[in-house]
């Protein structure tokens, strides 16, 4: 008997078929999505690094990050706001985001644009930063 398998049956053979290779198979890599494409979920993570020099909490805690979006290509555009009009680090925050989501995997380019609508209000903030505000003697 025969015993060679064929490349149909190895496919279709849960036990023989390779497995998904991220390099040919967008999604089986657990960094982009299937098209793709980096994950808000790690351009979200990777913004974490990015910090006010003059409040200890990344931007993401801070509630400063409003829309993350990807385009096709890899493009990310980023609306964020700053703690206040004017913020005098707004060119170095802009940086450091850029940079932080340009180490993302799938990142070709990223844009990011300052709004001021709705204004930011520590209300914002997620549990965590709240948390890290008080740790530093701040009372929220």
């Amino acid at each position: 008997m025969d015993e060679t398998v064929t490349q149909a049956e190895a496919a279709s053979d849960p036990i023989v078929a390779p497995a998904a290779d991220p390099i040919t198979d967008p999604a089986a890599d657990p960094v982009t999505d299937p098209a793709g494409l980096p994950r808000k979920e790690d351009l979200l993570e990777a913004l974490k690094v990015v910090k006010d020099p003059e409040i200890p909490v990344n931007v993401v805690d801070l509630g400063l990050i409003y829309n993350v979006d990807v385009k096709p290509g890899g493009e990310v555009d980023i609306d964020m706001t700053l703690t206040s009009m004017g913020c005098p680090v707004q060119d170095m925050i802009q940086a450091d985001a850029e940079l932080a989501c340009m180490q993302v995997e799938g990142v070709s380019k990223v844009n990011v644009e300052f709004v001021w609508s709705p204004p930011w209000s520590p209300a914002k903030m997620s549990e965590d930063g709240k948390k890290q505000m008080r740790m530093f003697g701040f009372n929220l």
